[in-house]
């Protein structure tokens, strides 16, 4: 009975080496399979068994550091099927990982620079189209990588869009107040083209009433008699524009604008003109 017991230790110490020895033996053995494995996998075009295998390489891999181009030949096809499947999350971050990778090449770096660039210009269209979240959704697969572009882009193009919708609203506020050369300015400043076309109404509504100060002006010189010279309107228009854009109120900037041109300012009740 002693020897048995001093037998056991010794036997299960064995069979655990023989275990370990076993599963490195299978681990080594499976090394060596792995490679045409892997090029078996590429050549007959199953990216996905070829992704696999090459994972279990870089993982098994014990002797050398040579990196088969298989690996990124299965990488570069992956990274291309899921673009074309417009996945684009997935495909930029399987081609960064190539670009990173032993067999990454300067093409694979330009590919990549080539799918950011296209996200970002079908991002400017849907921006241009009034779809900002659409915009911002195709940036944000860029957001994950080394690279700001894409959420610097996104950042401007939220930006640009709440100014051009305060201009808007600012707009509206001056046109309820009549204060139309401010309004005009507001309407100047927007430079969107989805904001734009949302502007033409009120565009209409400011030229209007700029049409009546004219038409008033005009009336208000008639009851005055013949006048020695009058102050071109379109230059006028644009002295008082540029006079708003310092941040003047509509009626100091008219004053200044008349006088910028040789005019002074003529008040009679509650009507005003700029006269020569």
């Amino acid at each position: 009975m002693a020897i048995r017991r001093h037998r056991l230790p010794r036997f299960w110490l064995a069979l655990t080496l023989g275990l370990v020895g076993g599963a490195v033996l299978a681990a080594h053995w499976w090394e060596t399979q792995l490679p045409g494995r892997l090029e078996q996998a590429a050549r007959s075009g199953r990216i996905d068994d070829c992704l696999r295998f090459s994972e279990q390489l870089a993982a098994l891999r014990w002797l050398g550091d040579r990196a088969p181009q298989e690996q990124g030949q299965c990488r570069r096809l992956k990274a291309e099927s899921l673009w074309k499947a417009q996945k684009w999350r997935e495909a930029l971050r399987l081609q960064l990982q190539l670009v990173n990778s032993e067999t990454g090449s300067p093409e694979d770096q330009q590919q990549l620079l080539a799918w950011q660039k296209q996200l970002q210009q079908a991002a400017l269209t849907r921006y241009r189209k009034g779809d900002l979240s659409g915009a911002l959704a195709l940036l944000a697969p860029m957001n994950e990588d080394h690279r700001p572009d894409g959420s610097a882009l996104g950042d401007s193009l939220k930006e640009e869009w709440a100014r051009n919708r305060l201009q808007l609203e600012r707009s509206r506020t001056l046109i309820a107040a009549k204060r139309w050369w401010e309004a005009l300015d507001a309407l100047n400043r927007i430079d969107q083209p989805w904001w734009k076309e949302r502007s033409k109404a009120l565009r209409q509504q400011v030229n209007a009433g700029l049409l009546t100060l004219k038409s008033k002006d005009e009336d208000h010189h008639s009851h005055e008699g013949a006048l020695p010279s009058n102050v071109p309107l379109d230059q006028l228009d644009a002295a008082v524009r540029r006079h708003i854009a310092q941040g003047m109120d509509d009626f100091k900037a008219f004053k200044l604008g008349c006088r910028d041109l040789g005019g002074k300012v003529v008040e009679s009740g509650p009507e005003s003109a700029c006269q020569r």
